[in-house]
C-alpha cells in the first residue's frame, strides 16, 4: 500500500513541472553593445554615427523585436484498402457398396473465403494568434535567427507558447511582421504545466486498480 501511495505521490507531483520544449536555444536576446563613435574628423559623414535615410525602422540587429503572425494549420488524411479472394474444391470417387450406396458415386466439396479492409485517418491542426520575438542572430547572407517565448498563467497552470525560426528581411513586413508561413525551420509549439483535473485522476486511479483485479 505504501509503494502505491508514493507512486501516486510521484505522479502528482510530476503533472506541475515545466513542460519540454523542441526549441534549442535560448528564447531571448539582449542587444550588443554600439560601437564607440570614432572621432570626428571634420567631414559631414561620420561611420560611427551612420543611419540609412531612406529605410524604415525595420529589424535588422541582434535583439531587435519582430511580430509574429502565427497562421500555422495543417491536414493529413491517409486512406488505404485491401481484399483477398480464394476458392477451392475437391472431388472424389467412392468405392462400392454401402458407402456408394449412401454417398452417391462421387464426393465433392467446394470453400470460398474474402476478405476485404479498408482504413481511412485524418488529422488537421489550426494554430493562430501573435507574439513578439527577438533577434538572436544574423547570418553572413542577412538572414535572422529569431526566437521568442510567451508564458501566460491561469488558474492553476501555466501556459507556454514558444516559436523560433529564420526570417528573411524581404518578408518583413511594415510594423515589424512576418507571417509564420514565411519562417524557414519554423518551430511553433504551445504547452501547458496545468493541474491534471481531480475527475480525470480519480478515472486513472480507479482504471489502475481495476486492472489489479483477476475479474
Amino acid at each position: 500500500m505504501k509503494r502505491l501511495t508514493l507512486i501516486a505521490l510521484f505522479a502528482l507531483a510530476g503533472c506541475s513541472t515545466v513542460p519540454s520544449s523542441i526549441v534549442q536555444r535560448p528564447t531571448s536576446a539582449r542587444p550588443m553593445l554600439a560601437d564607440a563613435g570614432t572621432p570626428s574628423d571634420g567631414a559631414i559623414y561620420n561611420a560611427g554615427t551612420f543611419r540609412p535615410m531612406f529605410e524604415d525602422n525595420r529589424a535588422r540587429h541582434i535583439g531587435d523585436m519582430l511580430i509574429i503572425n502565427i497562421v500555422e494549420k495543417t491536414a493529413a488524411v491517409k486512406a488505404g484498402a485491401s481484399s483477398g479472394n480464394k476458392t477451392g474444391s475437391v472431388s472424389f470417387g467412392t468405392p462400392g457398396g454401402i458407402l456408394q450406396g449412401r454417398l452417391g458415386s462421387t464426393v465433392s466439396a467446394n470453400a470460398a473465403t474474402k476478405f476485404a479492409d479498408g482504413d481511412n485517418q485524418s488529422a488537421s491542426n489550426t494554430f493562430t494568434g501573435q507574439m513578439g520575438v527577438t533577434v538572436s542572430e544574423v547570418l553572413p547572407n542577412g538572414n535572422l535567427i529569431v526566437v521568442g517565448e510567451k508564458q501566460v498563467a491561469m488558474n492553476k497552470g501555466v501556459e507556454f507558447i514558444r516559436f523560433s525560426g529564420m526570417i528573411s528581411p524581404d518578408t518583413i513586413q511594415p510594423g515589424n511582421i512576418v507571417q509564420s508561413t514565411q519562417v524557414a525551420d519554423a518551430r511553433v509549439e504551445y504547452r501547458t504545466s496545468s493541474q491534471i483535473d481531480r475527475a480525470e485522476l480519480n478515472s486513472m486511479m480507479s482504471r489502475f486498480f481495476q486492472s489489479l483485479l483477476p475479474f
